[in-house]
Protein backbone atom coordinates (compact mmCIF):
# COMPACT_ATOMS: atom_id res chain seq x y z
CA UNK A 1 0.00 0.00 0.00
CA UNK A 2 1.16 3.39 -1.05
CA UNK A 3 -0.01 7.00 0.16
CA UNK A 4 1.11 10.11 -0.51
CA UNK A 5 0.32 13.63 1.09
CA UNK A 6 -1.99 15.24 -1.18
CA UNK A 7 -3.30 18.45 0.76
CA UNK A 8 -3.72 20.20 3.38
CA UNK A 9 -7.11 21.31 4.99
CA UNK A 10 -8.78 24.37 6.44
CA UNK A 11 -12.17 24.02 8.36
CA UNK A 12 -13.18 27.68 8.73
CA UNK A 13 -15.82 29.51 10.67
CA UNK A 14 -16.34 32.51 8.15
CA UNK A 15 -14.57 31.46 4.14
CA UNK A 16 -14.55 35.20 2.88
CA UNK A 17 -11.85 36.13 5.89
CA UNK A 18 -9.78 33.07 5.71
CA UNK A 19 -9.65 33.65 1.99
CA UNK A 20 -8.61 37.30 2.17
CA UNK A 21 -6.10 36.14 5.00
CA UNK A 22 -4.33 33.66 2.43
CA UNK A 23 -4.92 35.99 -0.57
CA UNK A 24 -2.73 38.46 1.61
CA UNK A 25 0.11 35.64 1.33
CA UNK A 26 -0.17 35.55 -1.94
CA UNK A 27 -2.38 32.71 -2.70
CA UNK A 28 -4.29 33.30 -6.23
CA UNK A 29 -7.55 32.39 -5.14
CA UNK A 30 -11.34 33.45 -7.07
CA UNK A 31 -12.76 36.55 -5.47
CA UNK A 32 -16.17 34.22 -6.28
CA UNK A 33 -15.21 31.40 -4.10
CA UNK A 34 -16.04 33.83 -0.80
CA UNK A 35 -19.44 32.14 -0.62
CA UNK A 36 -18.20 28.95 -1.44
CA UNK A 37 -18.47 26.03 1.05
CA UNK A 38 -15.59 24.08 -0.01
CA UNK A 39 -12.37 26.16 -1.98
CA UNK A 40 -9.02 24.66 -2.94
CA UNK A 41 -6.08 25.61 -4.64
CA UNK A 42 -3.21 24.02 -6.30
CA UNK A 43 0.21 24.89 -5.14
CA UNK A 44 3.66 24.84 -7.15
CA UNK A 45 4.93 21.32 -7.36
CA UNK A 46 0.78 19.57 -6.55
CA UNK A 47 0.07 19.91 -3.13
CA UNK A 48 -3.73 21.40 -2.30
CA UNK A 49 -4.80 23.72 -0.05
CA UNK A 50 -8.11 23.43 0.62
CA UNK A 51 -11.29 25.15 2.65
CA UNK A 52 -14.13 23.76 3.90
CA UNK A 53 -16.83 26.00 5.47
CA UNK A 54 -18.04 23.96 9.13
CA UNK A 55 -21.70 23.57 7.67
CA UNK A 56 -19.65 21.80 4.83
CA UNK A 57 -18.26 19.71 7.45
CA UNK A 58 -21.58 19.40 9.67
CA UNK A 59 -23.16 18.51 6.06
CA UNK A 60 -21.36 14.63 6.20
CA UNK A 61 -20.12 14.83 9.98
CA UNK A 62 -22.99 16.38 12.13
CA UNK A 63 -21.13 15.66 15.14
CA UNK A 64 -18.07 17.59 14.40
CA UNK A 65 -16.56 20.64 16.51
CA UNK A 66 -13.63 22.57 16.64
CA UNK A 67 -10.99 21.09 18.47
CA UNK A 68 -8.49 23.57 18.03
CA UNK A 69 -5.28 23.19 15.77
CA UNK A 70 -2.16 24.48 18.02
CA UNK A 71 0.21 21.20 17.07
CA UNK A 72 0.00 22.15 13.78
CA UNK A 73 1.09 25.19 11.55
CA UNK A 74 1.91 26.46 7.84
CA UNK A 75 5.07 28.45 6.99
CA UNK A 76 5.41 30.75 4.39
CA UNK A 77 8.90 31.40 2.86
CA UNK A 78 9.71 35.19 2.24
CA UNK A 79 12.73 36.34 -0.30
CA UNK A 80 14.03 38.28 2.55
CA UNK A 81 14.08 39.03 6.44
CA UNK A 82 12.44 42.26 5.08
CA UNK A 83 9.72 40.88 3.03
CA UNK A 84 8.80 38.71 6.41
CA UNK A 85 8.66 42.41 8.47
CA UNK A 86 6.57 43.65 5.85
CA UNK A 87 3.92 40.84 5.19
CA UNK A 88 3.42 41.05 9.17
CA UNK A 89 2.66 44.17 9.10
CA UNK A 90 0.26 43.90 5.72
CA UNK A 91 -1.39 41.48 8.09
CA UNK A 92 -1.54 42.98 11.38
CA UNK A 93 -2.79 45.84 9.65
CA UNK A 94 -5.45 43.75 7.78
CA UNK A 95 -6.51 43.64 11.52
CA UNK A 96 -5.39 39.54 11.75
CA UNK A 97 -3.69 38.86 15.11
CA UNK A 98 -0.12 39.10 15.05
CA UNK A 99 1.21 36.11 17.56
CA UNK A 100 5.11 36.71 17.27
CA UNK A 101 6.22 39.85 16.01
CA UNK A 102 9.44 39.36 13.81
CA UNK A 103 12.63 38.66 15.00
CA UNK A 104 15.99 37.42 14.54
CA UNK A 105 16.01 33.83 15.44
CA UNK A 106 18.95 31.69 16.85
CA UNK A 107 18.21 29.13 14.34
CA UNK A 108 19.44 32.04 11.40
CA UNK A 109 15.81 33.02 10.17
CA UNK A 110 13.74 36.13 10.57
CA UNK A 111 10.81 34.77 11.94
CA UNK A 112 7.16 35.47 12.78
CA UNK A 113 4.09 34.00 13.19
CA UNK A 114 0.41 35.21 12.73
CA UNK A 115 -2.98 33.49 13.22
CA UNK A 116 -5.48 33.70 10.50
CA UNK A 117 -9.05 34.11 11.36
CA UNK A 118 -9.50 30.48 12.27
CA UNK A 119 -6.99 30.41 15.15
CA UNK A 120 -4.25 28.27 12.99
CA UNK A 121 -1.03 29.04 13.57
CA UNK A 122 1.22 30.81 10.06
CA UNK A 123 4.83 31.24 10.39
CA UNK A 124 6.30 33.72 8.37
CA UNK A 125 9.98 33.32 7.82
CA UNK A 126 13.30 33.62 5.42
CA UNK A 127 17.17 32.93 5.86
CA UNK A 128 19.26 35.63 7.13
Amino acid sequence: MTVRLNAFSIVTADMGRSLAFYRLLGLDIPASADSEGHVEVTLPGGLRLLWDSEETIRSFHPDWSRRGSDGMAMAFEADSPADVDKVYAQLVDAGYHGELEPWDAFWGQRYAMVLDPDGNGVDLFAAL
